[in-house]
C-alpha cells in the first residue's frame, strides 16, 4: 500500500508540472486497472499479483492527484470570490450610511 502511494504521489506530482501528459496517465490507470481485473488476479504467483495490484492500484490513486488539484483550485476561487462580493455588498451598504 505505501509503495502504491508513493509511486502515485510522485506521478501525480509529475503530471501536475506537465513532464507527464495528462492523456498518458489516463490511458496508463485504464491499462493497468483493465489488465489487473482481466488477468493479473488470475495469477498464480503470490508476488506476480502483488506487482500487479501495486500497478493498478498507484496508476489509479494518481489519477486523482489532478482531479483533488483541480477541486480545490476551484474551491478556492469560488471561496475568493464569494468573499469580494461579500466584501463589496458590506462596503456599499456602509456607504449609504455615511
Amino acid at each position: 500500500m505505501r509503495l502504491s502511494l508513493w509511486i502515485a504521489a510522485i506521478e501525480g506530482v509529475l503530471v501536475v508540472i506537465h513532464v507527464i501528459p495528462h492523456l498518458a496517465m489516463y490511458t496508463l490507470a485504464v491499462v493497468a486497472i483493465v489488465f489487473w481485473a482481466t488477468v493479473a488476479r488470475r495469477y498464480t504467483s503470490p508476488l506476480a499479483r502483488q506487482l500487479t495490484w501495486i500497478f493498478a492500484a498507484s496508476q489509479a490513486l494518481a489519477v486523482l492527484v489532478p482531479v483533488v488539484l483541480f477541486i480545490a483550485k476551484w474551491t478556492a476561487i469560488t471561496a475568493i470570490v464569494v468573499l469580494a462580493v461579500v466584501a463589496l455588498v458590506f462596503l456599499f451598504i456602509e456607504r449609504d450610511r455615511v
